[in-house]
C-alpha cells in the first residue's frame, strides 16, 4: 500500500510538473495549421504587461456620465493609417514599431503632432491600432510584443500632455476578426481566447490611467464582416441575426475583460462599436448594448460617410441638395434613441475623405462639415475627423488650407443650439431639390430603375443606395435610367466614355435599383436576360435574387461581396432563392478591365408571369 501511495504521489507531482511547464512555455514559433490556414491556439499565459511609466491610479471623476464626457471630448481628429497601418506578408511580428507606424506613408508621431491637434481646435484623437502586428496569432500565439505596448503607450501620453481625450481600439488587424465566422468551432473559440488576451493585455497595461483614456471594443468588423474570408478562409458562415448574436457576446466579452482587470479600468469609459459601425444596422432592435457593472460609462460609436460617392473619392464633387442635407439630419439624429437612453455617442469617423482631381479640397466640402457639425453640437455627438495627412499636415503645421484651418478653430466655440438648429432648417429649406433637371428625383408616385455602380478602385460612381440619387455621379458619365410603368422588359445602362479616364475598371459594388418598386409593384421580381459590355453580350456564371433592403426600393445586386447569405426575405422570379447569389459575374474577366458601356436588360414582373 506504501509502494502504491508513494508512485500515486510521484505520479501527481509528474502531471503538476507537466502542468505548470505547459503553462509557462515559450510558444513554439511554427505549430502546424488548421484546413482553414490558422494554427490552434497554443493556450500561452498572458503575460505581466503593467505600466512602468504610471504605477498607480490617476485622478478618475466617478461622477462623469458618458453623455457628459462626450461633450467634454468636443470634437476630435484620428490618428489614422498609422499605428493601424497593417503589416505585410512579408513582416514579422517582432520588428520595431516604427516600421508598422510608418509602412503606410505617415510619418512617426511625436509630441508635436499632438499638441498641433490640440492648437487646431481639437478636444480629443482617436488612436486607431492594430495590434496583431505584433502577434503571432497565425501561429496560435496571442501575446503582444512588449515594444509594441510601450510605443502605443508613449503615443498616448503625448496625446494626454498635450490635453486631449484619447481614444484607443482594435482597428481591421488584417482581418484576424473573421475568425469569428469559421465554419471551425475551434477557431471560432480561439478567436475570443485572442480577444480577452489582447484586452487583458491592453487594460493591464492601462489600468491606472485616468478618465481621459478611453477604450474602444473594435472597429467595423463588428458586423457583417466576421464573416470576413481574407485570414480565415472557411469563415462566411454566420447569418445576418448569428452576426448581430456573435456582435453582442463580443461586445460584453470586451466590457467584462476591461472591468475585472481593475484600477480604473473598473469605471473607465468604454465605446462599444455600433454594428458595422453604421447608423442603419445599430438602430436595428437586433443590435443590443451589454450590461455593465459601472454605471453610465458606456458609449457607443458609429461612422459617417454619406453620400460615400462624395466623401470617399473624386468621382463626385458637388453635395448640398435639399435631399442631401435632409439625409445627413435624419440619419445622425437616428442616435438620439442612445442619448436617451444614456450612452454617449462618438461618430468615430467622419470627413470628405478626399480632394478634387487637382488636389484642392471640394467646393462644397465646407458646406458639408459645417451642416455635420452642427447637427453634432445640438445632439451632443463627439465627431472624429478622418484625415491621413491629406488636409492637416504631421509636422506641427496645421491645415495647410487657410480655410479649413480656420474653419476648425471657429468650431471651438460653437452657435447656440437654438441658432444652429434654425441654420440647420434654413440650408435644407433653401437648398435645390437636384443639380440636374430630372422628374423622377423625390417622387413617390413614380418608379424609375438604374444601375447602382461603383468601380472597382472605387474612382467611378453613380447613384449607390436604395434612393435614386442621379446627382451622385462622376463627372462625364452618362446614365440610361428608365420609367417602370409594369410588367416589362427594361433596359438601364451606363456610358464612361466621357469621364477623364474614358472608361470604368469592373466592380467594386453594383445592382439594380427600381425606386418605390416594393410600394408600386409589390410582389415583382427582376429576372437579369442580358448584359452587355462594350456592345458585347456577357455571361453571367450565377443568377442573383430579388429583396428590399428597406422595403421601399426593389434592388438585385450585381456584385455585392458584403453579402454572403441570401436574405430570408429574398425572392426569385422561378420562386427559388437556391443558388442565387449577390455576385454575379465574374470581376476578374478582361472584358470588365476597359468598360466603355454596360447595359442590362431585365424582366420585371411577378413570379413565373
Amino acid at each position: 500500500m506504501k509502494h502504491s501511495k508513494l508512485l500515486l504521489t510521484a505520479a501527481i507531482i509528474f502531471v503538476a510538473t507537466l502542468s505548470m511547464s505547459s503553462c509557462s512555455r515559450k510558444p513554439k514559433a511554427f505549430v502546424e495549421k488548421r484546413a482553414n490556414g490558422l494554427a490552434p491556439s497554443q493556450h500561452v499565459k498572458v503575460p505581466d504587461t503593467k505600466s512602468s511609466v504610471v504605477t498607480e491610479d490617476q485622478p478618475f471623476d466617478t461622477s462623469l456620465t458618458s453623455v457628459e464626457v462626450v461633450r467634454l471630448m468636443g470634437n476630435g481628429i484620428n490618428l489614422s493609417n498609422t499605428m493601424e497601418a497593417y503589416r505585410s506578408a512579408e513582416m514579422s511580428t517582432t520588428l520595431d514599431p516604427s516600421v508598422y507606424e510608418t509602412s503606410w506613408g505617415q510619418p512617426l508621431t511625436t509630441q508635436t503632432t499632438m499638441d498641433s491637434y490640440k492648437a487646431a481646435g481639437f478636444d480629443s484623437v482617436r488612436i486607431p491600432v492594430a495590434w496583431t502586428n505584433a502577434m503571432n496569432y497565425e501561429n496560435g500565439d496571442y501575446t503582444i510584443n512588449t515594444a509594441y505596448l510601450d510605443r502605443v503607450e508613449e503615443i498616448v501620453n503625448y496625446a494626454l500632455k498635450a490635453d486631449l481625450y484619447v481614444i484607443i481600439n482594435d482597428h481591421w488587424d488584417g482581418g484576424w476578426w473573421g475568425m469569428f465566422g469559421s465554419a471551425t468551432l475551434e477557431t471560432r473559440e480561439d478567436a475570443y481566447e485572442l480577444y480577452r488576451s489582447m484586452w487583458q493585455q491592453i487594460a493591464k497595461r492601462f489600468m491606472h490611467y485616468g478618465d481621459h483614456l478611453l477604450f474602444a471594443g473594435g472597429n467595423e468588423e463588428i458586423g457583417r464582416r466576421l464573416n470576413d474570408v481574407n485570414v480565415c478562409t472557411d469563415s462566411g458562415k454566420l447569418t445576418d441575426d448569428e452576426c448581430y448574436q456573435q456582435a453582442q457576446k463580443i461586445n460584453q466579452t470586451f466590457v467584462d475583460v476591461v472591468r475585472k482587470t481593475g484600477g480604473n479600468n473598473k469605471h473607465r469609459f468604454l465605446l462599444i462599436p455600433g454594428f458595422g459601425t453604421d447608423i442603419g444596422t445599430t438602430v436595428d432592435p437586433r443590435f443590443i448594448m451589454p450590461s455593465d457593472s459601472a454605471k453610465d460609462k458606456l458609449m457607443i460609436e458609429v461612422h459617417y460617410y454619406s453620400p460615400w460617392g462624395f466623401c470617399s473619392g473624386n468621382s463626385v464633387n458637388k453635395w448640398g441638395t435639399q435631399k442631401e442635407y435632409r439625409d445627413m439630419n435624419e440619419w445622425l439624429s437616428k442616435m438620439d434613441a442612445f442619448t436617451q437612453k444614456g450612452y454617449g455617442v462618438v461618430i468615430g469617423e467622419w470627413g470628405v475623405i478626399s480632394t478634387k482631381k487637382d488636389g484642392t479640397k471640394k467646393d462644397d466640402m465646407l458646406a458639408y462639415c459645417t451642416n455635420f457639425l452642427d447637427i453634432c453640437d445640438i445632439h451632443n455627438f463627439s465627431p472624429q475627423l478622418w484625415d491621413t495627412s491629406l488636409f492637416f499636415m504631421r509636422d506641427g503645421s496645421g491645415f495647410a488650407d487657410a480655410e479649413l484651418a480656420q474653419f476648425f478653430k471657429e468650431r471651438k466655440n460653437p452657435q447656440s443650439a437654438d441658432e444652429q438648429k434654425a441654420a440647420i432648417a434654413e440650408r435644407e429649406a433653401n437648398a435645390p431639390i437636384t443639380f440636374i433637371d430630372n422628374s423622377f428625383v423625390g417622387a413617390s408616385d413614380k418608379s424609375v430603375a438604374w444601375i447602382m455602380y461603383n468601380s472597382q478602385p472605387f474612382d467611378i460612381f453613380y447613384s449607390v443606395g436604395d434612393v435614386y440619387s442621379p446627382d451622385s455621379c462622376t463627372e462625364g458619365l452618362v446614365p440610361t435610367d428608365v420609367e417602370i410603368t409594369g410588367e416589362g422588359d427594361y433596359t438601364v445602362a451606363l456610358d464612361f466614355t466621357g469621364t477623364a479616364q474614358g472608361y470604368a475598371r469592373s466592380f467594386g459594388f453594383s445592382a439594380i435599383g427600381i425606386s418605390n418598386g416594393e410600394l408600386l409593384f409589390p410582389g415583382y421580381c427582376i429576372q437579369i436576360t442580358e448584359m452587355r459590355v462594350n456592345d458585347e453580350p456577357v455571361r453571367m456564371p450565377s443568377k442573383g435574387f430579388t429583396n428590399a433592403d428597406d422595403r421601399i426600393c426593389t434592388r438585385m445586386n450585381i456584385y455585392n461581396e458584403w453579402v454572403n447569405t441570401v436574405p430570408e426575405e429574398a425572392r426569385s422570379y422561378d420562386g427559388s432563392t437556391e443558388r442565387k447569389r449577390a455576385i454575379i459575374v465574374n470581376r476578374d474577366l478582361p472584358i470588365f478591365q476597359e468598360m466603355k458601356t454596360l447595359s442590362i436588360t431585365f424582366h420585371y414582373g411577378l413570379p413565373n408571369s
